[in-house]
């Protein structure tokens, strides 16, 4: 069976939702792409082209811009091409020049689909392709998931010629007289898949001459076993992860009881971007308080738990300010009210009774500073808020988010929903009780 019928059977019996998708072709220009094309195109399927010319080699990435431009015109395809300044994207990101054309391009292609409303994006990698993923993910040592290859859909992403090495892709291409252009930097070794490429898989494919054929059975029990560990953690996450607001509450204890408590954790928290495992196994027996982040999320150690909470972006928290008249004040976490009441009705967290002669306007709420102090509610003496946070065992989350409540003489008035100061208690000798209350939005 040539590649034709058998790209059409793979469609048809794989991939049947790309008969009557609407399709973009990511197009380079190189035989793998232009071969995509081709067999796209015979198969009539209702698809566009889309170039990425990321300016890396002068007149050669113009000339693989016109030879995309009259491949389009010679099948009556629609094309859409983008121009990119891939040196100065990769600087200003501090990436390599390969991960900022890769950035570069799947985020247009992303942005092409949704505003023009294509229903998927089609690539050209195949078996090889595969074949080297696999081996640079070894090398890196990315666990079982590295290992799985390329997967064939990727949400909007669709990869329908994996299933074909290269050698038959070109003998494809050279049966049916197709042109297609040559990217120099393919035959430089200095990149690791291009190596791989050239000096090992050739190699690897002497010893094994049905090498591909075995990756794809392995992988095929990979990804089996994938499925099995997936049941298993399901299982183990009902009894060890718990979920508190926006933390997720791993317990320290209970992981300590599974038999093997490294892999388990390693399991829960590798969809969290963390690479320092060493740092992250030790967790388990530190001491409270120390975190390891990673580019998204932080891990924290409490007394109980293993604590993960997002990393937010940190525009900080702006200071309000709250005049003698307002009754009502928002604030990103919620509500603050003000009223004048008769007596102490009360003993919420979430409210407090103050003397109103004792304050100084306007107040401010704003985040807690190193060197804060307070003279808590039923005290004689002062106490640091970091000592006082740690006398009752608060989080290093619980610590980030508290707010303050303070007096124009930057007096602490209220640590919000939790203690207030002894200086502004109310006495026999108030004459106006204010009732304080902080409402919070979740």
């Amino acid at each position: 069976m040539n590649v034709l019928n058998q790209f059409k059977e793979h469609i048809a019996n794989q991939l049947p939702f790309l008969l009557k998708g609407k399709i973009l072709l990511a197009v380079s220009g190189g035989l793998d792409s232009v071969v995509l094309t081709k067999l796209c195109h015979d198969l009539d399927l209702n698809a566009s082209l889309a170039h990425c010319n990321f300016n890396l080699r002068g007149a050669e990435s113009d000339a693989d811009e016109d030879f995309v431009m009259n491949l389009a015109e010679d099948l009556d395809l629609e094309v859409f091409v983008e121009s990119f300044d891939t040196e100065n994207y990769a600087k200003e990101n501090k990436l390599s020049i390969q991960m900022a054309a890769r950035e570069l391009r799947y985020d247009w292609f992303t942005e092409l689909a949704e505003q023009l409303q294509f229903d998927y994006v089609l690539t050209a990698h195949h078996a090889d392709d595969n074949l080297e993923t696999f081996l640079i993910n070894a090398l890196r040592g990315t666990g079982l998931d590295g290992l799985l290859g390329i997967p064939e859909v990727n949400g909007l992403f669709v990869r329908p010629m994996l299933p074909f090495s290269r050698e038959s892709i070109l003998d494809y291409a050279t049966k049916n007289n197709l042109k297609w252009r040559e990217d120099s930097s393919n035959a430089s070794t200095k990149y690791l898949r291009n190596k791989l490429r050239h000096d090992v898989v050739p190699t690897l494919k002497e010893l094994n001459p049905q090498l591909l054929q075995s990756l794809s059975k392995t992988q095929n029990y990979l990804q089996d076993s994938k499925i099995i560990i997936e049941d298993a953690m399901a299982r183990i996450q009902k009894k060890v992860v718990s979920v508190d607001d926006d933390k997720i509450l791993i317990d320290i204890k209970k992981v300590h009881k599974l038999s093997e408590p490294k892999v388990y954790l390693y399991e829960l928290l590798k969809d969290f971007g963390f690479t320092e495992w060493n740092d992250v196994v030790n967790m388990l027996d530190g001491q409270s308080g120390k975190y390891v982040q990673s580019n998204t999320h932080r891990l924290i150690k409490d007394r109980k738990h293993i604590i993960i909470t997002e990393l937010l972006d940190d525009d900080g928290f702006e200071s309000v300010q709250i005049n003698e008249a307002d009754e009502l004040v928002e604030l990103p976490t919620g509500t603050l009210s003000f009223e004048f009441v008769d007596g102490i009705h009360t003993d919420s967290r979430s409210s407090v009774f103050v003397d109103k002669d004792l304050l100084k306007y306007p107040l401010t709420v704003r985040k807690w500073e190193k060197g804060d102090y307070f003279y808590p509610f039923g005290m004689t003496g002062k106490k640091k808020l970091s000592k006082f946070f740690k006398d009752e065992k608060w989080s290093v989350p619980e610590k980030e988010e508290v707010l303050l409540l303070v007096s124009n003489d930057d007096k602490l008035i209220w640590i919000l929903n939790s203690r207030m100061d002894n200086r502004f208690k109310v006495t026999d000798n108030t004459n106006q009780t204010l009732k304080i209350s902080f409402r919070n939005e979740t």
